[in-house]
């Protein structure tokens, strides 16, 4: 483990900027792609670890992949010609690579196990692995299989309807990409609409699905065809230069080409409510999603509830938007973010504790915490916790901090950032 000590600065975030390649959009390119017949290049690809998983897993199948930069190259053979696995899958700290090629790895003609580190080990499969078999799956694994590693003696599935108990886009995702290998339809019922990557991006590898409402039903039996993707910008990386250039004074910063999907989109929605000065701009669509500049200026915030709808669309920049939330007026409450507690850690515990040791008051509830604002952060040792988040919210927080930050394993924040820091550096002026 690698620490990094970030000292005080008076620099302010200025200038313009870009953010690497969307991990949702980045794995799922390579899902799509590698179950295709034909060639796909992938553009704007995010080169961190856990989108290396999922190319890493996919070669492991037989199908070549060839990288340049965050330019991929991937030669599909259809999904009849993918092939047994000659050693267990290591998907490293991806859950998304875990639960979406769940899906995929219970409706081929295959046996394959699948292993990952020791913080995905302790996250659910449960939530995947119980709809997988009412299709007909066949997975067996640790603790009444609910923890990795899993075995998958692959099968023929029978399409089914799910109502999901949980609001989950890996969930949802897994089940469409086992119904696309099942017989007949299957339907997934959302409890809330969560991003919704994989209804916009499977139609452009000629996949056809129907999405009504909280419905989306797909016919078992499709062929992906390859597609040339371009990947627009991480609107969950760009959130931490967003909350960056509103909590340091006299900053002045534009995000170019970030993806503004909707169903992503909660963390601008929250800046917004919380007083921050943001303008967005979509000026493109790559495929179906929308893209454009960000522009942030430096504000004067004010706290918020969140909790409800909203929370789906951010879970991931709830971290971020705890750190705003202390240097707002007032006293900020989030709710209804449990899902916080099955995370690469627990993020609720693993947020109150960070910014508590750094100077701010904070307070874990059973489903969120009580943040209150006008803190001023003295700096100090923290964790990262293995969790990139946790470790980029820590050195943001050093920009406003009265002392050095020394964040404990930064090398957690390569798995969805690996330029983080360059980047960070640049914007200072």
């Amino acid at each position: 483990m690698t620490d990094i000590q970030l000292q005080p600065t008076q620099k302010q975030l200025q200038g313009t900027m870009s953010v690497p390649g969307d991990k949702s959009i980045s794995h799922r390119s390579v899902i799509f792609s590698g179950l295709a017949e034909g060639t796909s290049h992938i553009t704007n690809f995010l080169t961190g670890e856990d989108c290396l998983r999922t190319v890493e897993a996919f070669r492991e199948m037989g199908v070549r992949i060839d990288q340049q930069d965050d330019r991929l190259t991937v030669y599909g053979r259809g999904i009849q010609g993918l092939k047994e696995p000659s050693s267990p899958l290591n998907f490293g700290n991806s859950g998304t690579t875990a639960r979406l090629m769940s899906g995929i790895l219970a409706g081929l003609p295959l046996f394959t196990t699948a292993f990952g580190d020791a913080s995905l080990s302790k996250r659910p499969m449960d939530r995947v692995v119980v709809p997988l078999k009412q299709m007909g799956a066949d997975i067996t694994g640790r603790d009444e299989n609910r923890l990795l590693p899993l075995a998958f003696r692959g099968r023929k599935l029978e399409g089914t309807v799910h109502e999901l108990t949980v609001r989950s886009a890996q969930v949802k995702s897994a089940l469409l990409l086992a119904g696309m290998l099942a017989d007949g339809e299957t339907k997934v019922v959302e409890l809330g609409q969560t991003r919704n990557h994989t209804e916009m991006l499977l139609p452009e590898f000629g996949v056809n699905l129907n999405v009504e409402g909280a419905a989306i039903t797909i016919e078992g039996g499709q062929q992906p065809q390859a597609s040339d993707i371009k990947i627009p910008g991480d609107i969950s990386s760009a959130a931490f230069f967003i909350v960056a250039a509103s909590i340091v004074p006299g900053s002045d910063l534009i995000i170019k080409d970030v993806g503004l999907n909707a169903t992503r989109d909660g963390i601008i929605q929250a800046m917004k409510k919380m007083g921050a000065d943001i303008e967005t701009d979509i000026h493109t669509y790559i495929g179906r999603e929308p893209v454009g500049d960000v522009r942030v200026r430096s504000s004067r915030l004010k706290a918020l509830q969140l909790d409800g709808e909203l929370i789906p669309n951010l879970i991931d920049e709830i971290p971020i938007i705890a750190l705003a939330a202390t240097q707002a007026e007032g006293t900020t409450v989030i709710k209804d973010a449990e899902e916080l507690k099955f995370k690469e850690t627990d993020r609720i515990e693993a947020v109150v504790t960070t910014l508590t040791k750094l100077g701010a008051e904070v307070e874990a509830t059973e489903d969120g915490m009580v943040i209150h604002g006008g803190a001023s952060l003295t700096g100090g040792s923290v964790h990262s916790y293995g969790d990139h988040r946790i470790g980029m919210m820590g050195a943001v927080a050093s920009l406003i901090s009265a002392e050095p930050v020394t964040i404990q394993d930064k090398d957690c924040i390569n798995i969805s950032y690996p330029s983080f820091f360059e980047h960070l550096n640049e914007v200072l002026r």
